[in-house]
Protein backbone atom coordinates (compact mmCIF):
# COMPACT_ATOMS: atom_id res chain seq x y z
CA UNK A 1 0.00 0.00 0.00
CA UNK A 2 1.31 3.46 -1.10
CA UNK A 3 1.54 6.10 1.56
CA UNK A 4 -0.99 8.23 -0.70
CA UNK A 5 -3.56 5.39 -0.28
CA UNK A 6 -2.80 4.97 3.45
CA UNK A 7 -3.58 8.46 4.13
CA UNK A 8 -6.68 8.62 2.17
CA UNK A 9 -7.88 5.30 4.01
CA UNK A 10 -7.57 6.49 7.42
CA UNK A 11 -8.42 10.32 6.43
CA UNK A 12 -11.72 8.78 5.33
CA UNK A 13 -12.18 6.33 7.98
CA UNK A 14 -11.64 8.91 10.93
CA UNK A 15 -14.20 11.06 9.94
CA UNK A 16 -17.37 8.53 10.03
CA UNK A 17 -18.57 8.54 13.41
CA UNK A 18 -17.85 5.70 15.18
CA UNK A 19 -17.89 4.05 19.18
CA UNK A 20 -14.32 2.98 18.22
CA UNK A 21 -12.01 3.01 15.26
CA UNK A 22 -10.57 -0.45 14.43
CA UNK A 23 -7.39 -1.29 12.07
CA UNK A 24 -6.55 -4.77 11.33
CA UNK A 25 -3.67 -5.24 9.44
CA UNK A 26 -2.79 -8.30 7.68
CA UNK A 27 -1.32 -9.95 4.57
CA UNK A 28 -0.03 -11.76 3.29
CA UNK A 29 2.29 -11.43 5.90
CA UNK A 30 2.14 -7.43 7.01
CA UNK A 31 5.52 -6.90 8.94
CA UNK A 32 6.98 -7.68 5.08
CA UNK A 33 6.09 -3.66 4.82
CA UNK A 34 8.35 -2.45 7.37
CA UNK A 35 8.06 -0.67 10.43
CA UNK A 36 8.15 2.62 9.08
CA UNK A 37 4.78 1.75 7.84
CA UNK A 38 3.28 1.30 10.85
CA UNK A 39 4.45 4.41 12.39
CA UNK A 40 3.41 6.50 9.32
CA UNK A 41 -0.23 5.06 9.85
CA UNK A 42 0.01 5.36 13.76
CA UNK A 43 1.31 9.49 13.34
CA UNK A 44 -1.66 9.60 10.60
CA UNK A 45 -4.12 8.06 12.77
CA UNK A 46 -3.16 10.81 15.42
CA UNK A 47 -3.20 13.47 12.32
CA UNK A 48 -6.63 12.96 12.08
CA UNK A 49 -8.39 11.89 14.95
CA UNK A 50 -11.25 13.75 16.11
CA UNK A 51 -11.64 15.03 19.55
CA UNK A 52 -11.96 12.00 22.22
CA UNK A 53 -11.80 9.32 19.43
CA UNK A 54 -10.67 5.52 20.77
CA UNK A 55 -8.56 3.99 18.22
CA UNK A 56 -7.50 0.74 18.46
CA UNK A 57 -4.53 -1.56 16.02
CA UNK A 58 -3.88 -5.15 15.53
CA UNK A 59 -1.74 -7.20 13.04
CA UNK A 60 -2.00 -10.73 12.33
CA UNK A 61 1.55 -12.10 11.57
CA UNK A 62 3.79 -15.17 11.60
CA UNK A 63 5.92 -13.66 14.09
CA UNK A 64 9.22 -14.24 11.83
CA UNK A 65 9.84 -10.41 11.43
CA UNK A 66 9.39 -9.35 15.38
CA UNK A 67 12.42 -8.39 16.88
CA UNK A 68 13.19 -5.88 19.80
CA UNK A 69 12.58 -2.70 18.00
CA UNK A 70 9.34 -4.37 16.59
CA UNK A 71 8.20 -5.44 20.04
CA UNK A 72 8.90 -2.07 21.44
CA UNK A 73 7.03 -0.20 19.25
CA UNK A 74 3.67 -2.41 19.44
CA UNK A 75 4.10 -2.05 23.34
CA UNK A 76 3.69 1.87 23.01
CA UNK A 77 1.35 2.11 20.56
CA UNK A 78 -0.72 -0.65 22.22
CA UNK A 79 -1.05 -2.60 19.43
CA UNK A 80 -2.76 -6.16 19.72
CA UNK A 81 -0.82 -8.66 18.33
CA UNK A 82 -2.12 -11.87 16.72
CA UNK A 83 0.31 -14.92 16.56
CA UNK A 84 -0.44 -17.68 14.04
CA UNK A 85 0.62 -20.33 16.23
CA UNK A 86 -0.51 -24.02 15.08
CA UNK A 87 0.60 -26.14 18.56
CA UNK A 88 3.76 -27.71 19.08
CA UNK A 89 6.86 -27.92 16.84
CA UNK A 90 5.15 -31.06 14.90
CA UNK A 91 1.82 -29.89 14.59
CA UNK A 92 2.89 -26.46 13.27
CA UNK A 93 5.43 -27.16 11.28
CA UNK A 94 3.42 -29.63 9.55
CA UNK A 95 1.75 -27.48 7.01
CA UNK A 96 4.03 -24.02 7.76
CA UNK A 97 7.53 -24.63 5.64
CA UNK A 98 9.88 -21.95 5.41
CA UNK A 99 11.88 -21.79 1.49
CA UNK A 100 15.43 -22.96 2.72
CA UNK A 101 14.27 -25.22 5.19
CA UNK A 102 14.46 -22.71 8.56
CA UNK A 103 12.70 -24.14 11.19
CA UNK A 104 8.93 -21.72 11.51
CA UNK A 105 8.03 -23.27 14.94
CA UNK A 106 11.79 -21.58 16.80
CA UNK A 107 10.85 -18.22 14.66
CA UNK A 108 7.67 -18.17 16.07
CA UNK A 109 8.26 -19.23 19.33
CA UNK A 110 11.02 -17.04 19.61
CA UNK A 111 8.73 -14.24 18.84
CA UNK A 112 6.74 -14.90 21.52
CA UNK A 113 9.44 -14.49 24.23
CA UNK A 114 10.02 -11.08 22.22
CA UNK A 115 6.35 -9.77 22.56
CA UNK A 116 6.57 -10.99 26.26
CA UNK A 117 9.86 -9.73 27.20
CA UNK A 118 8.14 -6.21 25.94
CA UNK A 119 4.53 -6.96 27.75
CA UNK A 120 3.07 -6.54 24.31
CA UNK A 121 -0.10 -7.83 24.66
CA UNK A 122 -0.92 -11.04 21.87
CA UNK A 123 -2.68 -13.95 21.30
CA UNK A 124 -2.56 -17.10 19.11
CA UNK A 125 -4.53 -17.94 15.95
CA UNK A 126 -4.51 -21.48 15.67
CA UNK A 127 -5.60 -22.97 12.02
CA UNK A 128 -6.61 -26.58 12.92
CA UNK A 129 -5.66 -28.67 10.15
CA UNK A 130 -5.89 -32.82 9.42
CA UNK A 131 -2.54 -32.67 11.44
CA UNK A 132 -4.62 -31.73 14.67
CA UNK A 133 -7.52 -34.23 14.79
CA UNK A 134 -7.70 -36.05 18.44
CA UNK A 135 -4.84 -33.42 18.96
CA UNK A 136 -7.09 -30.90 20.92
CA UNK A 137 -6.06 -31.65 24.30
CA UNK A 138 -2.27 -31.27 23.24
CA UNK A 139 -2.82 -28.08 21.24
CA UNK A 140 -4.44 -26.75 24.24
CA UNK A 141 -1.84 -27.06 27.34
CA UNK A 142 0.75 -26.12 24.74
CA UNK A 143 -0.75 -22.70 24.40
CA UNK A 144 -1.39 -22.44 27.90
CA UNK A 145 2.55 -23.52 28.66
CA UNK A 146 4.09 -20.70 26.49
CA UNK A 147 1.93 -18.54 28.38
CA UNK A 148 -0.93 -17.40 25.72
CA UNK A 149 -4.12 -16.99 27.31
CA UNK A 150 -5.86 -15.27 24.48
CA UNK A 151 -6.80 -18.30 21.85
CA UNK A 152 -8.54 -18.23 18.48
CA UNK A 153 -9.12 -21.68 16.50
CA UNK A 154 -10.10 -21.12 12.80
CA UNK A 155 -11.64 -24.06 10.95
CA UNK A 156 -9.02 -24.84 7.90
CA UNK A 157 -11.56 -25.84 5.00
CA UNK A 158 -10.18 -25.73 1.40
CA UNK A 159 -11.01 -27.44 -2.01
CA UNK A 160 -9.28 -27.14 -5.31
CA UNK A 161 -10.16 -25.90 -8.27
CA UNK A 162 -12.12 -29.20 -8.82
CA UNK A 163 -13.96 -29.30 -5.54
CA UNK A 164 -11.56 -31.86 -3.88
CA UNK A 165 -10.83 -31.39 -0.59
CA UNK A 166 -7.51 -30.44 0.38
CA UNK A 167 -4.89 -32.86 2.26
CA UNK A 168 -4.73 -30.33 5.17
CA UNK A 169 -8.65 -29.88 5.53
CA UNK A 170 -10.86 -30.87 8.42
CA UNK A 171 -14.51 -31.94 8.00
CA UNK A 172 -16.89 -31.38 9.99
CA UNK A 173 -16.92 -34.19 12.68
CA UNK A 174 -13.44 -33.90 13.57
CA UNK A 175 -14.10 -29.84 13.86
CA UNK A 176 -17.03 -30.97 16.55
CA UNK A 177 -14.44 -33.67 18.57
CA UNK A 178 -11.08 -30.90 18.42
CA UNK A 179 -13.83 -28.47 20.04
CA UNK A 180 -14.91 -31.04 22.78
CA UNK A 181 -11.84 -31.71 23.39
CA UNK A 182 -10.30 -28.42 24.44
CA UNK A 183 -13.75 -27.30 25.54
CA UNK A 184 -13.47 -30.64 28.45
CA UNK A 185 -10.34 -29.04 29.81
CA UNK A 186 -11.52 -25.42 29.83
CA UNK A 187 -14.25 -26.21 31.55
CA UNK A 188 -11.81 -27.77 34.43
CA UNK A 189 -9.83 -24.79 35.29
CA UNK A 190 -9.54 -22.74 38.02
CA UNK A 191 -8.55 -19.36 35.47
CA UNK A 192 -10.30 -20.02 32.31
CA UNK A 193 -8.08 -18.56 28.86
CA UNK A 194 -10.34 -16.84 26.68
CA UNK A 195 -11.07 -18.60 23.97
CA UNK A 196 -12.62 -16.44 21.42
CA UNK A 197 -15.22 -18.67 20.25
CA UNK A 198 -16.62 -19.61 24.16
CA UNK A 199 -16.35 -16.26 24.43
CA UNK A 200 -19.08 -15.42 22.44
CA UNK A 201 -21.25 -18.25 23.01
CA UNK A 202 -21.29 -16.79 26.79
CA UNK A 203 -22.57 -13.29 24.90
CA UNK A 204 -25.19 -14.65 22.94
CA UNK A 205 -26.55 -16.77 26.37
CA UNK A 206 -26.74 -13.48 28.00
CA UNK A 207 -27.83 -11.69 24.78
CA UNK A 208 -25.20 -9.58 23.92
CA UNK A 209 -23.45 -9.30 20.48
CA UNK A 210 -21.76 -12.46 19.51
CA UNK A 211 -18.45 -10.55 18.33
CA UNK A 212 -17.60 -12.87 16.02
CA UNK A 213 -18.76 -12.66 12.27
CA UNK A 214 -19.63 -15.87 11.76
CA UNK A 215 -22.26 -15.92 14.29
CA UNK A 216 -23.96 -12.13 13.09
CA UNK A 217 -26.86 -13.13 10.60
CA UNK A 218 -25.79 -10.36 8.60
CA UNK A 219 -22.05 -10.49 6.60
CA UNK A 220 -22.05 -6.40 6.68
CA UNK A 221 -19.50 -6.41 9.06
CA UNK A 222 -16.16 -4.67 8.04
CA UNK A 223 -14.17 -3.38 4.97
CA UNK A 224 -11.29 -5.07 3.87
CA UNK A 225 -8.82 -2.40 2.11
CA UNK A 226 -6.42 -3.92 -0.54
CA UNK A 227 -2.99 -2.73 -1.42
CA UNK A 228 -4.59 -0.62 -4.37
CA UNK A 229 -7.34 0.91 -2.31
CA UNK A 230 -10.01 -1.69 -3.46
CA UNK A 231 -12.95 -2.37 -1.17
CA UNK A 232 -14.18 -5.94 -0.61
CA UNK A 233 -16.71 -6.68 1.96
CA UNK A 234 -15.27 -10.07 3.48
CA UNK A 235 -11.34 -11.51 3.26
CA UNK A 236 -12.71 -14.57 2.56
CA UNK A 237 -14.72 -12.87 -0.67
CA UNK A 238 -12.33 -10.54 -2.41
CA UNK A 239 -12.97 -11.50 -5.66
CA UNK A 240 -14.13 -10.07 -9.02
CA UNK A 241 -17.52 -10.01 -7.95
CA UNK A 242 -17.26 -8.69 -4.89
CA UNK A 243 -15.58 -6.10 -5.72
CA UNK A 244 -17.77 -2.46 -3.46
CA UNK A 245 -14.93 0.45 -5.25
CA UNK A 246 -12.07 2.37 -4.46
CA UNK A 247 -10.81 4.09 -1.00
CA UNK A 248 -9.50 6.98 -3.35
CA UNK A 249 -12.90 7.16 -5.61
CA UNK A 250 -15.75 6.20 -3.16
CA UNK A 251 -17.01 8.23 -0.29
CA UNK A 252 -17.54 6.51 3.00
CA UNK A 253 -21.06 6.19 3.32
CA UNK A 254 -21.38 5.40 -0.81
CA UNK A 255 -19.59 2.10 -0.03
CA UNK A 256 -22.05 1.25 3.36
CA UNK A 257 -24.81 2.24 1.35
CA UNK A 258 -23.95 -0.17 -1.69
CA UNK A 259 -26.06 -2.77 -3.19
CA UNK A 260 -23.45 -4.93 -3.19
CA UNK A 261 -22.42 -4.75 0.05
CA UNK A 262 -25.95 -4.92 1.35
CA UNK A 263 -26.70 -8.69 -0.86
CA UNK A 264 -23.83 -9.71 0.30
CA UNK A 265 -24.66 -9.66 3.93
CA UNK A 266 -27.72 -10.37 3.48
CA UNK A 267 -26.70 -14.04 2.01
CA UNK A 268 -25.68 -14.74 5.59
CA UNK A 269 -29.56 -16.02 6.48
CA UNK A 270 -29.73 -17.94 3.14
CA UNK A 271 -29.48 -21.27 4.85
CA UNK A 272 -30.67 -24.35 3.88
CA UNK A 273 -34.19 -25.15 5.01
CA UNK A 274 -33.32 -27.28 7.74
CA UNK A 275 -31.40 -24.93 9.86
CA UNK A 276 -34.71 -23.04 10.08
CA UNK A 277 -35.58 -25.99 12.61
CA UNK A 278 -32.21 -26.42 14.18
CA UNK A 279 -32.02 -25.61 18.02
CA UNK A 280 -28.52 -24.12 17.33
CA UNK A 281 -29.24 -22.10 14.86
CA UNK A 282 -28.83 -18.73 17.12
CA UNK A 283 -25.55 -19.56 17.64
CA UNK A 284 -24.37 -21.10 14.44
CA UNK A 285 -26.00 -18.39 12.24
CA UNK A 286 -25.61 -20.96 9.03
CA UNK A 287 -21.99 -20.45 9.62
CA UNK A 288 -19.16 -18.35 7.87
CA UNK A 289 -20.55 -17.78 3.79
CA UNK A 290 -17.13 -19.43 2.97
CA UNK A 291 -18.19 -22.95 4.34
CA UNK A 292 -21.37 -23.23 2.09
CA UNK A 293 -23.39 -21.97 -0.82
CA UNK A 294 -26.37 -20.16 -0.63
CA UNK A 295 -29.06 -22.66 -0.04
CA UNK A 296 -26.73 -24.89 1.61
CA UNK A 297 -25.52 -26.35 4.71
CA UNK A 298 -21.89 -25.85 6.25
CA UNK A 299 -19.37 -28.31 5.67
CA UNK A 300 -19.08 -28.03 9.08
CA UNK A 301 -22.61 -29.16 10.50
CA UNK A 302 -21.98 -32.04 11.56
CA UNK A 303 -19.10 -31.15 14.07
CA UNK A 304 -21.15 -27.80 15.36
CA UNK A 305 -24.23 -30.07 16.07
CA UNK A 306 -21.86 -32.31 18.11
CA UNK A 307 -20.08 -29.84 20.11
CA UNK A 308 -23.08 -27.63 20.72
CA UNK A 309 -25.32 -30.80 22.17
CA UNK A 310 -22.31 -32.00 24.24
CA UNK A 311 -21.35 -28.50 25.60
CA UNK A 312 -24.13 -25.98 25.77
CA UNK A 313 -25.89 -27.32 28.35
CA UNK A 314 -22.53 -26.50 30.59
CA UNK A 315 -22.27 -23.27 28.76
CA UNK A 316 -25.68 -22.95 30.05
CA UNK A 317 -24.67 -23.85 33.55
CA UNK A 318 -21.81 -21.35 33.96
CA UNK A 319 -24.44 -18.59 32.99
CA UNK A 320 -26.85 -20.20 35.97
CA UNK A 321 -24.19 -19.99 38.44
CA UNK A 322 -22.59 -16.59 37.24
CA UNK A 323 -20.39 -16.44 40.19
CA UNK A 324 -18.61 -19.23 38.86
CA UNK A 325 -18.02 -18.21 36.00
CA UNK A 326 -17.03 -14.78 36.57
CA UNK A 327 -14.60 -15.06 39.99
CA UNK A 328 -12.95 -17.87 37.41
CA UNK A 329 -12.88 -16.24 34.16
Amino acid sequence: MSPDILTVLIEKYLKTQQNQYIFSWQGGEPLLMGLDFYKSATNLQKLFAGPGSVIGNGIQTNGYLIDDEAAEFFSEKKFLVGISLDGPEELHNRFRHIPGGDNAFSKVLSAVRILQKHNVEFNTLTVVTSAHVKKGKTVYNFLKDIGSYYHQYIPCVEYDRNGKKLPWTIDGKQWGIFLCEIFQLWLNEKQRPSIRLFDSIISVLLGLPPGICQMEKNCCQYFVIEHNGDVYPCDFFVKDYTLLGNITKDDWQTLLDSEKYKRFGAQKTLWHSDCNRCEYLRFCAGDCQKHRLPGTKSVLCEGWKLFYKECLPEFKRLIKNSSDFFNQA
